[in-house]
């Protein structure tokens, strides 16, 4: 318990200082998130001139709180660095979208085939660094084990590519509101440090070593967020971007792999699936109609085209996190009554 505590500190501490440094690095030379000129009404007025690349500051805390409090025990493990690789990794991705964002002050960034291509190419290294050098359950089902289904190396590998892919450009899509990716986050992520923290507490029922060091992990990512989302509150001075809604996606995936509990996903980051959702339902009913379901996609644009002030949308958002995040701890804990009660 001190090394979550101690990795969510200084993850916090380091994210805080390190986004207002680069703040008033970015503000001194004008680099701000260029702003689409046709979508939501007063989003001009309001954002244009905000700081970006706010991830960076993210990712540091994280680093730092996971290696500091790590270091500290000589605990880290495979799994662990490998899962901060992954967020390493994407991180770049986002980083060279948005630096392209800013560098020619289109909000388009690079294509989305080679952005997609290049997600592709850090998932698939990551689960097959995972499957080659660590003991992977490869099954995919409840996280207690009473079912499952063995997906085997190749499979399982096809699922995490796809599962880290999808939760990756699923919380790309939220990031629009101030306040909204980065307090949802840290739901999800206090969500997964609490299941992770059971799992370690219970190493009879799902024998993995690595349970604690994923969760600190999880734990400094809920710092890191904190940290950053002083600077990223509304009015935010500051936003993460494509550098950090990337590998916080990606890394959220990650983190459910390892842990085993993949299947509990789609209700932790429940928030990202609806508006992934709202976005791929918008695509296909206008190619199909040329009528629009939705005002504006993803769906909390929608809300402020019909007259929902911002801070009201990311508040009740927060609010339908919050419950998400809170059913996936609540049945991750019925898995474990129901398994220990078999057992007796």
């Amino acid at each position: 318990m001190l090394r979550l505590l101690l990795a969510c500190a200084v993850g916090a501490l380091i994210s805080l200082v390190v986004t207002r440094m680069l703040l008033v690095w970015m503000s001194a030379r004008k680099i701000h998130q260029p702003i689409q000129a046709d979508g939501v009404p007063g989003h001009v007025e309001r954002k244009q001139g905000t700081a970006t690349l706010g991830g960076i500051g993210v990712i540091v805390g994280l680093a730092a709180g996971y290696l500091v409090s790590g270091l500290a025990d000589s605990s880290l493990s495979t799994e662990g660095l490998l899962l901060l690789g992954l967020a390493v990794a994407c991180c770049g991705i986002g980083l060279l979208d948005d630096w392209d964002k800013v560098s020619t002050g289109s909000n388009a960034g690079i294509s989305a085939s080679t952005k997609l291509r290049l997600q592709l190419a850090a998932s698939t290294a990551f689960a097959v660094a995972v499957i080659a050098l660590t003991e992977v359950d490869t099954a995919v089902g409840l996280p207690s084990g009473r079912w499952s289904v063995d997906l085997g190396p190749i499979g399982w590998v096809i699922w995490a590519v796809f599962t880290i892919v999808a939760m990756s450009n699923g919380t790309n899509l939220t990031d629009g509101l101030d306040g909204l990716a980065g307090g949802s986050l840290i739901l999800a992520f206090s969500a997964v440090a609490t299941i992770g923290f059971w799992v370690f507490s219970n190493p009879d029922l799902y024998g993995l070593d690595f349970a604690l060091d994923v969760s600190v992990l999880a734990g400094a990512c809920v710092g890191a967020l904190g940290g950053f989302l002083w600077w990223n509150a509304p009015p935010a001075l500051i936003i993460m971007g494509d550098t950090g809604s990337l590998p916080l996606g990606a890394l959220l995936a990650g983190l459910a792999l390892a842990l085993g509990v993949d299947v509990l996903l789609p209700v932790i980051g429940a928030l990202y699936l609806v508006e992934t959702l709202s976005v791929m339902i918008q695509v296909g009913v206008f190619k199909r109609t040329g009528r629009r379901v939705f005002r504006m996609a993803p769906i909390h644009h929608h809300f402020e085209m019909v007259g929902w002030p911002e801070t009201r949308i990311v508040v009740r958002f927060l609010l339908m996190a919050a419950f998400a995040a809170a059913l996936a701890v609540a049945l991750f804990y019925f898995d474990y009554v129901s398994a220990t009660t078999d057992v007796l």
